[in-house]
């Protein structure tokens, strides 16, 4: 066992004596997961969402603090929800991707998710982990310093959550649904939303844009959330700067710009001096594109900062806000830039020496045909995903983490290759054809308590080589570097950032490039890691981390709780 388990089993120890003396609360919550009628672009769709509400209630909570949310399945689809980037220390039974670490909330049923929050500040979102239900279903989830604690920054006038959304007009079960039926690619939305509102530039959004409202020379910190379901984005507000403070609930070092690029599972959170004319200015997000020749969503939404100045001039709705400077849809070079901004706000004590060196390949695939059928892929095919050539299989009659528990065979097996398979030139143009077809299977990686894992992801050109924004559940993990091409074991190593790299539960891997990530196993359980492009992980880019218990109670994965749902 490494010294960093030790000291986190220390770190336990003290965050439970400091919950005591903090006060720490005890947070109830219901979530009715319900149909709701909804109109957006001059129509209405009755769509899936929490206590009727689109966005989903926030949650605000304390660092220390215990939530318990008893979530009511009212829909009538099966579901459960993901508390995005909490660590779920001993309680994997509350991290909520179906089938990973539990049954889905059929109709009429329901589960109480309960888990405590230790180490983590800033901003994280929940969201439905279940088909395409998240386009409706998710909110954010605000963890604030303990009672006798500040900000690593002057205290914000203001904090305004800002979630980024994709809208389709139409039901999104029903489009998945008939892209897995054909084997093409889903259609692409038809606006992306800031707070569910699409903004002015689209039909029937006018008046419903969202507003934020602000007061001359104020400072507000703005929580930006991609809750997009398959579209990292680019964020700008006219003639202001922005300056970054958090991402993924982990504090950065200050850093000023002014364009965000935020994909998919990730948060950012920004402070904004209101230092210009008192007038309206627009914040506007479109999508930054990576794959080439892919269709996408080419539409911009927007909301509106509004200065109230208390002076009698009307500069109001006659006068249009001003509108920001947005990137090209594939400006990598933008992109990249903002990545290498962020960094941790002191020096790191990296862990190590590293137990498992592992290497992922990370892409799209096509699947052949079955004879007599027609596919809506390229050439009479099925579109596919992969990590190191396995296309996720989730089980569907218990999940992954009732048959580690139980010991059920059959259900998964722990051959997940550390290596791919087969060796090539991941970023090639032209990939040989037989490394398009990977193998479907349901495949996890097991770790030992407390092993220094590192691995890279590496995109590849199959099909079309892709930003992959990667999520692992349970875990934060630090970038240690990324880059483009193939990774260099002796070349790209000398770029390793050991003093200061960021810590974050998504990254987004570049486009024809890799990253590298390293971790402690210290959160027993099985956890997911995949693509938070909902079309991927749909596809099968994921898999399973399965790390053992540790020695004693705070290091063994806790009972699960009496009324979780069986299969």
């Amino acid at each position: 066992m490494s010294s960093s388990s030790s000291s986190r089993l220390l770190f336990l120890l003290a965050c439970s004596v400091l919950a005591l003396l903090a006060g720490a609360e005890v947070h109830h919550h219901e979530f009715i997961v319900q149909e709701t009628p909804v109109k957006r672009l001059c129509k209405t769709h009755n769509v899936i969402t929490v206590n009727g509400q689109l966005p989903g209630p926030t949650l605000e909570v304390r660092e220390g603090d215990t939530v318990v949310i008893n979530v009511v399945n009212h829909a009538q689809y099966n579901v459960t929800i993901h508390w995005h980037g909490i660590r779920q220390f001993r309680t994997g039974w509350a991290d909520g991707p179906e089938f990973v670490t539990q049954c889905p909330i059929k109709p009429g049923g329901s589960y109480k998710y309960r888990f405590t929050i230790e180490g983590q500040e800033g901003t994280l979102w929940w969201h439905a982990h279940s088909s395409w239900l998240r386009a409706t279903v998710y909110g954010a989830l605000i963890i604030r310093p303990r009672e006798n604690k500040t900000y690593p920054f002057e205290k914000p006038a203001r904090e305004v959550p800002l979630i980024l959304g994709e809208w389709w007009d139409a039901d999104p079960i029903q489009v998945i649904r008939e892209a897995q039926r054909t084997g093409a690619a889903p259609n692409i939305s038809d606006a992306y939303t800031i707070n569910g509102q699409p903004g002015d530039l689209y039909n029937c959004s006018k008046e419903e844009t969202t507003a934020v409202p602000v007061k001359p020379g104020e400072t507000a910190l703005l929580r930006f959330i991609n809750a997009a379901l398959n579209q990292e984005l680019f964020v700008s507000i006219a003639q202001h700067k922005m300056t970054v403070v958090g991402v993924d609930a982990s504090y950065t070092k200050p850093f000023t710009t002014s364009v965000l690029m935020i994909a998919p599972g990730q948060t950012t959170d920004v402070l904004v001096t209101m230092d210009q004319a008192p007038t309206r200015y627009y914040l506007a997000a479109r999508a930054y594109d990576s794959a080439q020749g892919v269709a996408f969503d080419n539409t911009t939404t927007t909301a509106v900062i509004e200065y109230d100045c208390g002076c009698a001039t009307d500069f109001g709705p006659s006068i249009p806000p001003a509108f920001p400077v947005l990137p090209a849809f594939n400006d990598t070079n933008t992109a990249t830039a903002f990545a290498a901004g962020i960094r941790s706000p002191h020096e790191v004590k990296i862990p190590g020496p590293v137990d498992e060196n592992l290497f992922f390949t990370v892409g799209v695939g096509l699947f052949n045909c079955e004879p007599g059928q027609q596919c809506g892929g390229p050439n009479n095919t099925r579109f596919t995903a992969s990590m190191n050539n396995i296309s996720f299989v989730f089980p569907q009659t218990t999940s992954l983490l009732h048959a580690h528990y139980y010991g059920i065979p059959g259900v998964f097996t722990t051959d997940f290759p550390a290596y791919p398979p087969v060796q090539f030139d991941y970023t090639a143009q032209n990939v040989p054809r037989y490394l398009w077809q990977p193998v479907p299977a349901t495949k996890l990686y097991k770790l030992k308590f407390g092993s220094v894992v590192q691995i890279v992801l590496q995109d590849t050109s199959i099909v079309s080589p892709e930003n992959h924004p990667i999520h692992i559940h349970g875990y934060d993990f630090y970038i240690l570097a990324e880059g483009f091409g193939n990774f260099d074991p002796k070349k790209d190593a000398k770029k390793f950032n050991y003093v200061d790299p960021p810590q974050r539960n998504t990254v987004a891997v570049p486009t024809n490039g890799w990253a590298v990530i390293r971790f402690v196993a210290d959160n027993p359980g099985v956890w997911l890691m995949h693509c938070h492009l909902d079309v991927h992980i749909t596809w099968g880019l994921a898999m399973a981390f399965l790390v053992e218990d540790g020695y004693g109670k705070l290091e063994t994965l806790e009972a699960p709780p009496v009324d979780l749902p069986m299969c």
